[in-house]
């Protein structure tokens, strides 16, 4: 037998070496943590499709935000969950100044000033009564143009909160650009917009529903995309960034890598992933039944992502991934 000339096993030889030649590095700094706030709690509570995530209170959002600057997080995103006598058609209370996530905005704000880059969400859907992203035309389906309108209201409601990006996710065509000349137009120029820029009408979003206590009847295929489609992500993408967004985001993350790829190799900008409430949950589940490891496969998940080309990865495990790739 002639030996081989090149043996790649010598560099897997030994954690150490490992190491050394890994290609793909994830930091805290990568990670945002999303956060669920809600009105009307005396102390959080847990999401049961979710383990291990609870509706904040605005005192334990605080505390929350905190420990994401010690563990040197990138960032954390706020989602407001409103009590249900505040939600309506048109979902005023997601900008209404006093409505719980302009005041949780505040809060961490407060709590944290520039060492946490705040990302709020910027949608309806946790604040209308029929649980869809905007409001209602006559004929049922979701007006772009009014709804956008809104978004822009919303917007400028989270800035003035204290926001330092406002991440529209609603998937309406031209709302990233209303966005950003909504925010000049009064004067927040420096506040960015993370743009869920490449959105699919996903079967992984079930536990996120239940964590902002959603009101939702039927489904958004008429405006998220269709997971059979890729190169319409691309082009999703791309208008994104010509509207101005600073940062450009693929969402589920797991289960679109392709995608991912096919976006982060054309921009000219950052690009984020999340991995969503499904693609964590079935992870936490299994780690629960103990069919498998729960720091290996989070870790090897989120590793994915950003071999994929994430730079920037969404994921609720953020605090306990900080702690492990440290």
């Amino acid at each position: 037998m002639i030996p081989p000339v090149r043996r790649p096993r010598r560099l897997r030889s030994t954690p150490a070496i490992r190491r050394l030649v890994a290609e793909t590095r994830v930091q805290p700094a990568q990670l945002l943590l999303p956060v669920f706030v809600a009105d009307g709690l005396d102390a959080p509570r847990p999401i049961n499709s979710l383990p291990g995530v609870v509706q904040h209170t605005l005192d334990s959002v605080r505390a929350e935000a905190g420990r994401a600057v010690a563990a040197g997080l990138g960032g954390i995103v706020l989602f407001g969950v409103p009590e249900a006598d505040d939600k309506d058609a048109t979902g005023s209370a997601g900008w209404a100044d006093d409505g719980i996530l302009n005041r949780a905005i505040a809060a961490v704000r407060g709590e944290t000033g520039d060492d946490l880059p705040i990302f709020a969400d910027t949608c309806l859907d946790e604040f209308t009564d029929h649980g869809h992203c905007g409001v209602l035309a006559a004929d049922g389906t979701v007006a772009n143009d009014a709804t956008v309108e809104l978004y822009v209201r919303q917007a400028v409601s989270q800035a003035r909160a204290g926001a330092h990006f406002v991440a529209p996710s609603g998937m309406m065509d031209g709302q990233v650009a209303a966005i950003r000349s909504g925010l000049d137009l009064a004067g927040f120029t420096d506040v960015g917009i993370l743009a869920y820029a490449v959105k699919y009408a996903s079967a992984f979003y079930g536990p996120f529903r239940e964590a902002v206590g959603s009101s939702l009847v039927g489904d958004r295929r008429a405006y998220q995309q269709d997971p059979a489609n890729r190169r319409e992500g691309r082009l999703e993408a791309s208008l994104d960034e010509l509207e101005g967004a600073d940062i450009l985001m693929v969402k589920p993350a797991g289960h679109y890598l392709d995608v991912l790829a096919d976006v982060a190799a054309w921009t000219r900008v950052p690009v984020a992933a999340y991995q969503v409430s499904g693609e964590y949950a079935m992870i936490a589940a299994a780690a629960e039944h103990g069919w498998i490891d729960r720091q290996a496969a989070l870790v090897e998940s989120v590793t994915a992502i950003a071999r994929a080309g994430a730079d920037i990865v969404l994921t609720y495990a953020a605090l306990e991934l900080a702690g492990w790739l440290r």
